[in-house]
């Protein structure tokens, strides 16, 4: 039996792949964007199997407005796809303090929208799934980029809670944590802070230690996407990409290490 889909930021990207390969498989999508036009070839090429629909997620009434529309025309929703989001890019003393807000009001705030809105029709299915965009910079973070690395790490916490709060009512919940792909999260649709000289080095740095990074191809992360809703028993977290695995292996064995050579004065804070 076919799926339905609720993507948001189906535009290009990773909710375009995941778009892509839903619909290719004959399951309905109910896709939006903040442009609805960008969706005009989805809409040629699957007909009514797809529902166009313009969205900017920081706008609460509009979510819960592309959520009714997408309800009435499938007549249930069985994966939300929260998507939507951007990169920034800046020191954590470069952001302003308009763009950390601006920053979480996309990819913080627009989760929270979306997902508010699909619980009470997951709840009365008694089922449904919910995916969370996230990042292997949900879980570890680098330099340069700590308001996009924020975000994330509370997109991670609201959905740990939430994946707990309603696997009773038969909704799950994953977290997808990519690594780097051929997306535009770096570029147009990114955002950069007004570069202090004095970090200058630390962006050569890191533009050197990225040359010759080989990205992923967001139309086989749509094809593991499949797998991971079609699965019995979903993970909540999955990673994608070739080394993003040993990576966090490698995160969080210096975690525990470092954890555990301090474990006495741990200990000797409880009093």
């Amino acid at each position: 039996m076919s799926k339905v889909w609720f993507i948001t930021g189906a535009s290009r990207g990773f909710g375009r792949s995941f778009a892509e390969a839903a619909l290719g498989r004959g399951d309905k999508v109910a896709a939006t964007a903040r442009t609805v036009s960008t969706l005009d070839d989805l809409a040629a090429k699957y007909g009514d199997a797809v529902l166009p629909l313009t969205l900017d997620v920081t706008d609460r009434a509009g979510v819960q407005r592309a959520v009714s529309a997408a309800h009435e025309q499938f007549g249930r929703l069985d994966i939300v796809v929260n998507n939507a989001g951007y990169g920034q890019f800046g020191t954590v003393e470069e952001v302003s303090e308009q763009q950390l807000r601006d920053q979480f009001e996309t990819n913080v705030f627009g989760v929270f929208h979306v997902t508010q809105a699909v619980l009470p029709i997951l709840r009365a299915q008694g089922s449904g799934h919910i995916v969370q965009v996230s990042s292997v910079g949900g879980i570890t973070a680098f330099p340069h980029t700590g308001a996009y690395h924020a975000s994330k790490w509370a997109v991670e916490g609201l959905s740990e809670s939430l994946a707990a709060e309603v696997a009773g009512f038969g909704i799950k919940v994953t977290l997808v944590e990519p690594g780097g792909y051929a997306t535009d999260w770096g570029g147009s649709s990114a955002v950069h802070a007004e570069p202090n000289p004095v970090y200058q080095p630390l962006r050569d740095a890191l533009a050197k230690q990225l040359a010759g990074t080989e990205y992923g191809s967001p139309e086989a992360a749509g094809q593991a996407l499949l797998q991971i809703v079609d699965a019995e028993n979903p993970p909540l977290r999955v990673l994608f990409g070739k080394h993003m695995v040993d990576h966090v292996k490698n995160v969080y064995a210096q975690r525990l290490e470092a954890w555990t050579a301090w474990a006495p004065v741990s200990q000797a804070a409880q009093g």
